[in-house]
Order: structure tokens, then sequence, then C-alpha cells
């Protein structure tokens, strides 16, 4: 982007926030980065200063005169237990705990540095991991959203993330999930296409409504249809063929049937009882019902194909059997 750079607010844009208007406007900047700017004061509003809430009019002229700085993290060894399924000298396989996100984001401060991190109890563990992810993402060869739980394998070495890149990147690795989901779905098994992108308002989010998304496959098979007080869900066996952000996630959100926990893309915060003299509390998760129970893959060094698997979190079964 050159700089200055220039809007003007249209009066389709009236009303919008500041922060919001600029997010539409620079679709590759994040509303983190865009409110970064703001406090910076690298955004006018003609010629003044304005804050992130400041509401629209319409024809106002907004200018940046800069990128915002950056911050050259890098993730820190803490001492964080880990369920080790697999190691050797070339990789590890992890079952991660819903919660622990797997590496900072980048538009993370230094005070909110990457703390709790699976990269940072590895590091802690291992001592060293492969440099090609960077001094923020080192081993990680694939990620699981912060509030999903399951297997990921780690590289220890570069060798062996090359490799194990190139599996993921040529689709040889293959992963199942389990997830329940709000509803039955109509097929017993399909096949979910819808190309995935940020979502142009809420940054947060992915679509699958915008064009020129990038391609995703979600294939999913219903292995229980529960009929509950709480009402109707589908225990579902998910597998992937790409590994776009939250696609699992999204791609069932735009069937209808969000993933249970799953606030974000539409599950209900609560788990009301349809019987209305039943006396039953509401039931909440707070996680989502997503899991990583599978995952196959040849080794990186001996080709020897490896396959691993874990079962659903206590937390899920407990959900299940209330269910």
């Amino acid at each position: 982007m050159d700089f200055p750079t220039q809007f003007v607010v249209s009066v389709e844009d009236t009303g919008k926030r500041l922060d919001q208007f600029l997010v539409t406007q620079l679709p590759e900047i994040s509303r983190a980065r865009v409110q970064q700017l703001i406090a910076e004061q690298k955004i006018k509003v003609n010629d003044a200063g304005g804050k992130a809430s400041l509401r629209l009019r319409g024809g106002e002229r907004i200018t940046i005169l800069g990128p915002a700085r950056t911050t050259q993290l890098r993730a820190i060894p803490e001492e964080i237990p880990l369920d080790i399924v697999y190691e050797d000298e070339d990789l590890a396989v992890v079952n991660k705990p819903a919660g622990m996100m797997v590496h900072a984001g980048a538009g993370a401060t230094e005070d909110a540095r990457n703390r709790g991190t699976l990269v940072n109890a590895l590091l802690h563990r291992f001592g060293s991991l492969s440099g090609l992810g960077g001094e923020l993402r080192p081993g990680i060869v694939h990620r699981l959203d912060r509030g999903t739980s399951g297997l990921i394998v780690v590289a220890k070495n570069d060798l062996a993330h090359r490799r194990l890149a190139a599996q993921f990147a040529q689709r040889k690795v293959k992963k199942k999930y389990v997830a329940l989901v709000h509803g039955w779905l109509k097929a017993d098994s399909g096949r979910i296409s819808s190309s995935i992108s940020r979502d142009r308002v809420r940054r947060t989010r992915m679509s699958t409504r915008n064009a020129g998304g990038r391609e995703a496959i979600t294939h999913y098979h219903v292995r229980r249809r529960l009929d509950s007080r709480y009402g109707k869900f589908s225990l579902l066996e998910v597998k992937i063929d790409t590994g776009r952000t939250h696609q699992i996630r999204v791609h069932l959100a735009s069937l209808g049937h969000p993933v249970a926990g799953d606030t974000l893309y539409g599950a209900p915060r609560e788990m009301r009882s349809r019987a209305s003299k039943s006396g039953d509390l509401p039931v909440s998760l707070r996680r989502n019902f997503l899991h990583a129970a599978a995952l196959e893959f040849e080794h990186p060094r001996t080709g020897k194909a490896l396959s691993f698997s874990c079962p659903l979190p206590q937390e899920l079964e407990d959900l299940l059997t209330l269910l």
C-alpha cells in the first residue's frame, strides 16, 4: 500500500464506526491492526484525529498516513503439561486440549505475548523445533483452532517440516474429526465444497458467501442422530481435503447446522430443555464440540505409514451422556 492513502466515505457507509469502515476498505488488514493505526494517530478524518468508535456521517475524507508499527515477537518456552501421543527425533504428535492456542497471532502485543500456547509448551519440552515457521511458529506444520481439541503433528527439524508440509500440500495427510452439530442433517453423508474467505465485516469470522475465496472441501458422515430434551443434534465424523481457517465450523454452519458451543457461527450460548416443567438447568459448552480424533501420514524420514487416534475429551463425553 502506498502512503498516504485516502478514502471518501460514501452515503452507504453513513453510521458505520471508523474502524468498521476501514476494515471494509482494507480487507488485507485485520481490525486489530486498524485500531492500532488509529491509536498511533496514523488515521486522519478531515485532517483531524479520529477514534475507532467515531460514527461516520458520509462525505468525510479518511487519510492513512503510514503503516502500523510492528513488533517482532518470538515464542518463549513455558512449563506447561503436554499429552504427547508419539515422538521421535524428527517429530511429535500431541493431543492438544481445547482452550490452548497453537501459537500467538501476528497482531499480538508484547504485553499479551503468546502465554500458554502450544508452541511455548513444546519449546520447553523439546528445547528446539523446526525454524521454517519463523520465531513465532517454530515447528508448526498445521493448526487447530483454539476451541478445538485433538491431534496435531509438530516438526522438530527443518527436513521433517519440509516433507510434512509437502504431504499436507499434496493432500496426502488424512485427518478425521468428530463434531456435534445442532439439528438433523438431511443426508446421512455429504460433501461441502463452498470456497472460504474472510468475512468482510466481522473479521474474526470466515464466510462462504464471498466470491473469490479459497477452495475448501469437507466430507461428513452422520454417526448418530440425537433427539434429546435439549433439542435435536447430529454426531458427525468429518474429513477434510483442505485445511482452511475455521473450515469445518463455517462449512457446517453454512448448512444451518452450527457446531455445538460455537457461538461465533450461530450456536446458542445455552441449550435449554424443551420440557417447560422439567426443572432442567440450561446446558452450556465452553468450547466447540469439535475434536481431531485421528491423523495419518508418512514418516518424513523413513516413509513409514503412521496412524494415530485419541478419544473424545471427558467434557464432550459428558455432554453426549447428558443428551
